[in-house]
């Protein structure tokens, strides 16, 4: 007697993999450091604080263990002032950190850096194979699949030896092998752009007023950018710049402990340093990428004075922001902006800004300003080849 076998899919509930408690607090302390701006012992305060309301840790391992295990991971170092002491000595006999000053490693900050990637270009949507190429053939290092007759100049790496031999025998018939010049066919290739990217990161006192973190997702998008440009991208440049009442260029390291100072804003010192270091670049393609939630309420003078003005638009300062604006443009420099503000008289400025420069602006919350970003740069590469 035949059995009846009933075949199907069989749904259960689904169980998430298991987390390990390192895993589980690593991944939260990885958040609270970039909050932070890379102070370890606020963003390991912040965890004892949600681990008493969440009980992130067991009676088999503690908050002091996983520092332990922080450690021995290679993820902080414990430095000693005066040159004394050992980590597990502590005053009276207690055991303690023994007054040394804990700080995060290069090894975290790179992960930090690939976190912030992994969170916001993990988001966008992937196209193919040709996402980054600028449409433009000719002698390159990325292939097509198309091909075309044998150039002069053409690098013999290209020749398609396989659609060659059969043009010769077509050409010259079988009997007698001849392969000339004629006969030649190569794959085509494409032109990769070189893309010189400057990052400026407002850092005035508004970037945290009215209870809003504002410089954290700013500084994640930055770690982001950074990331996917040097391991993408590795012939681009990305050059990080922060703007108060003065401009400073950062290095990519400095990233993770960025934060916002008793500062004006001084827009034209930011669009100044910006075109000086692009000045230097020798891509063909430069674009001024600028995070503002503010109006500009700063100038340095000749005599290294500073005039300031923050009630209002200040005409003196908006037009030095709209010549900058056109010096940019005569250097063949977009400058998009990415406007954390919805103050219609600061976006009719970023509209006139916008229009000297002939750039791009995105009046944006905080939520979507790294898909933005990623979006508009990709897009850039695409298209931007002179």
């Amino acid at each position: 007697m035949a059995m009846n076998i009933r075949k199907g899919f069989r749904f259960e509930t689904y169980e998430a993999p298991e987390q390990s408690v390192f895993d589980r607090l690593f991944d939260i302390f990885q958040e609270l450091i970039t909050h932070t701006s890379g102070d370890f012992d606020e963003a390991i305060d912040w965890l004892r604080e949600l681990d008493k309301e969440y009980e992130l840790t067991t009676e088999n391992y503690t908050i002091e263990d996983f520092i332990e295990d922080l450690k021995a991971k290679g993820y902080i170092r414990e430095e000693f002032k005066d040159g004394g002491g050992d980590a597990q000595d502590g005053e009276d006999g207690e055991e303690g950190s023994g007054g040394g000053d804990i700080s995060i490693t290069a090894k975290m900050e790179r992960i930090i850096r690939q976190r912030a990637l992994d969170q916001i270009f993990g988001k966008l949507k992937r196209s193919g194979a040709g996402n980054h190429k600028t449409g433009k053939s000719g002698q390159g290092d990325e292939h097509t699949g198309d091909l075309r007759e044998y150039r002069y100049g053409d690098g013999l790496e290209n020749i398609s030896m396989t659609e060659s031999l059969k043009n010769a025998q077509i050409n010259h018939g079988v009997g007698s092998f001849h392969l000339s010049e004629n006969d030649l066919v190569v794959e085509d290739t494409q032109h990769k752009a070189q893309m010189s990217t400057i990052l400026m990161i407002d850092i005035s006192h508004s970037m945290i007023l009215y209870g809003e973190d504002r410089i954290t997702p700013a500084k994640k998008v930055a770690m982001a950018l950074a990331e996917l440009i040097t391991t993408r991208y590795p012939k681009d440049t990305l050059d990080i710049l922060v703007f108060g009442n003065d401009a400073w260029p950062i290095p990519i390291k400095d990233l993770p402990y960025l934060k916002v100072g008793p500062y004006h804003t001084n827009t034209v010192a930011g669009l100044q340093l910006a075109m000086d270091m692009l000045r230097r670049k020798r891509n063909t393609n430069k674009q001024i990428f600028m995070i503002t939630d503010g109006k500009p309420s700063c100038l340095r003078m000749p005599d290294g004075t500073y005039y300031k003005n923050s009630v209002g638009l200040d005409d003196f300062i908006v037009e030095k922001c709209y010549n900058m604006a056109r010096q940019a443009r005569k250097l063949h420099i977009p400058i998009t902006t990415f406007m954390i503000a919805q103050d219609p008289y600061l976006m009719q400025f970023i509209r006139h800004f916008t229009e000297a420069n002939k750039g791009k602006a995105f009046f944006t919350g905080l939520k979507g300003l790294g898909e933005m970003i990623f979006e508009d740069y990709e897009a850039n590469r695409k298209k931007r080849l002179k």
